[in-house]
């Protein structure tokens, strides 16, 4: 049985969790809740690769940003499968037999300490991907070192306001700045197969939100400064969709413009950043996978 008050993510909210108990501010229990596991091709090109990158989409989320394209399981409650930590061993050896490129645990902070138990029994021979919102505690993140060896963090703030109203963390900058250090510590300056796939390393991604250009060219100078030359990779997504439920949040419900990008993607070339970008003709729902339980159930 696992049960335990919470302080693993920045929040520190000191909730019960239980192995079924929902609590805190992800609305989880502590065993690990999976909606979705299966080949994914949607990633960047060195993760999906031309056999895609073995994606296990968790439920329930330590950010819920009001403009979430996954609400379907970022808002936590009932929906995926509870997995003791040798059933999701078992998923993720599963999902490397179907020949994919890596793991890819998909906003997993939150179940950080069943997911690190299932990695160390797992011994996989692909390399795992931690895919996430960034809002972590370096504390947490030291228990994947060894495990990890791709780390994918958004930088979805530069400046707290931003951060408050749509993810109530204020503090956002500063602790994802901590934690995308943390793993650029244990995995090191990035590095790629003969195949252009990523075997190691950090991918730093921002969404572009709408209105938010400035946002965008401070995440960018936050990838280019704070790292060594050439030492990661920068993700510039075009693919923001409103969702439903914005009405509190007009300046969301816009999409962004291809001018838009095309002055960012200028400027992401100007720093001389290794990466990619995304035009906005990809932002569409259909990006979305159907959280329907397939590979889990």
């Amino acid at each position: 049985m696992m049960a335990f008050r919470c302080t693993d993510c920045p929040r520190r909210c000191g909730a019960e969790r239980g192995d079924t108990l929902p609590g805190g501010f992800c609305r989880s229990p502590a065993l690990p809740r999976v909606s979705r596991a299966a080949p994914h091709f949607g990633e960047e090109p060195c993760i999906s690769g031309p056999r895609g990158s073995g994606t296990v989409f968790f439920t329930g989320c330590d950010l819920r940003c009001v403009f979430c394209q996954n609400r379907q399981i970022s808002r936590g409650g009932g929906t995926g499968r509870i997995l003791s930590v040798p059933e999701l061993r078992d998923l993720l050896l599963r999902l490397q037999d179907q020949g994919v490129h890596n793991i890819n645990l998909v906003t997993g902070a939150h179940y950080i300490r069943p997911i690190a138990q299932a990695l160390e029994l797992a011994k996989l021979s692909v390399p795992v991907v931690w895919n996430s919102s960034g809002y972590e505690s370096v504390e947490s993140l030291a228990r994947l070192e060894g495990l990890v060896q791709i780390y994918m963090p958004d930088y979805k703030y530069s400046r707290p306001e931003p951060a408050k109203r749509y993810s109530a963390a204020a503090d956002y900058p500063e602790t994802a700045r901590a934690a995308i250090w943390e793993m650029f510590r244990q995995v090191g300056p990035y590095v790629l197969d003969g195949d252009g796939l990523l075997r190691s390393g950090l991918l730093i991604r921002h969404l572009i939100l709408p209105g938010q250009e400035l946002a965008a060219m401070d995440a960018m100078d936050f990838a280019a400064e704070e790292f060594p030359a050439g030492s990661v990779l920068f993700s510039l997504m075009g693919q923001y969709t409103p969702m439903p439920g914005l009405e509190a949040f007009p300046e969301l419900q816009e999409r962004v413009s291809r001018e838009t990008v095309e002055n960012l993607r200028v400027y992401m070339e100007r720093l001389g950043l290794d990466g990619w970008w995304q035009e906005p003709d990809s932002a569409t729902e259909e990006m979305i996978p159907a959280f329907d339980g397939t590979g889990v159930d």
